[in-house]
């Protein structure tokens, strides 16, 4: 029986692997899927070696950065799990957005035997961080353009303030009202009803990820944590250059240009599942600013999406499978049936 739902479960993490590749190949219209076969067709693939290498660095070393922030809540987990359940969660990401987060820390404490709330509580420590990081680095971008971005940026921030005929103030002031409806009928509802299943566990949940946020006060390898996160960083940055020389028409694009396509095209991978369509619509848009002609840019787009999509779906299908595989003899020890 046992053998009959191992070989289930591989056929349904395949046909799900499987199902991801239709869809977001499905996703695209005519002229996209002409400018990705030509974006494969016409690149130069030496270059796009060092490019999957540093992608799955990347990811390696985000993996390492998240066993750090898990330290100090005692847990070690094997560097195999975290690595493999950090791409399962990307596989998620890219069907919808966010649901990896959530998978990685379920998959996580069911192969290690830890808290998942808790683990929520590290990735939310881990994405505020990389928000600042991003921020950070987007201010680096313009000070260092400010000729190129300087104009476009003041442009869309203006229009941020007074679009849609209410000034940027009157909106927040309506966030900040919503925001304090919602903290108010909660607290109603958590003193009318404290010892209900339902609302112990969601105290049972915000207090493990409490927990978690707790961590980042007793983190013992700090600059070890910034080293990772630069080490990320920089390997983001590397691969668009590398890609820039993949191709003739964006071959002279320098460091300060892979800097402007990684600033802006990162909000595509938030807006839509994977960054599917909006990727490429992003990095075309974006080297507007250096006079690449719109066809080129949006090749340049889809070779970076293909790329890094085909390395999220095959090294996130093969942790799938093999993840009840590496820790088959654990798992035989924690439930005291060994196969």
């Amino acid at each position: 029986m046992g053998k009959i739902l191992s070989a289930l479960k591989y056929v349904i993490f395949l046909g799900a692997g499987l199902f991801l590749i239709w869809w977001q190949l499905h996703e695209m219209t005519p002229e996209q899927e002409a400018s990705f076969r030509d974006a494969l067709r016409n690149a130069d693939y030496i270059l796009i070696i060092p490019v999957v290498i540093m992608n799955l660095l990347s990811h390696l070393s985000r993996s390492m950065r998240w066993k750090l922030l898990m330290e100090p809540l005692d847990y070690r987990p094997k560097l195999k799990n975290v690595f493999a359940v950090t791409m399962v969660g990307y596989l998620a990401n890219g069907a919808v957005n966010r649901l990896g987060e959530v998978l990685k820390c379920t998959f996580l404490a069911k192969y290690e035997h830890l808290k998942a709330d808790q683990l929520i509580g590290t990735i939310l420590i881990e994405r505020a961080f990389d928000l600042i990081c991003y921020l950070i680095f987007i201010v680096i971008t313009v000070l260092i353009q400010l000729d190129v971005l300087g104009a476009y940026t003041a442009n869309t921030l203006r229009n941020l303030a007074h679009g849609g005929g209410r000034p940027l103030w009157g909106k927040l002031l309506i966030l900040a009202a919503i925001i304090f409806l919602i903290v108010f009928i909660a607290k109603k509802i958590f003193a009318h009803y404290p010892h209900t299943k339902p609302i112990i566990k969601i105290k049972n949940f915000f207090t493990g990820i409490g927990t978690g946020f707790a961590t980042i006060k007793s983190l013992r390898h700090r600059k070890l944590f910034l080293l990772h996160t630069l080490f990320i960083w920089s390997m983001y940055l590397l691969q668009i250059y590398l890609a820039f020389k993949a191709m003739d028409a964006t071959a002279h694009l320098g460091i300060k240009a892979a800097c402007t396509v990684l600033s802006l095209s990162t909000l595509a991978m938030i807006l839509t599942p994977g960054g599917i369509g909006s990727f490429p619509i992003f990095v075309a848009n974006t080297l507007l600013f250096y006079n690449i002609a719109i066809t080129h840019g949006a090749a340049l787009g889809w070779l970076i999406w293909g790329v890094s999509t085909a390395i999220v779906i095959i090294a996130g299908m093969l942790s799938l499978v093999l993840l009840p595989y590496l820790n088959k003899n654990t798992n035989a020890l924690h439930t005291g049936h060994p196969e």
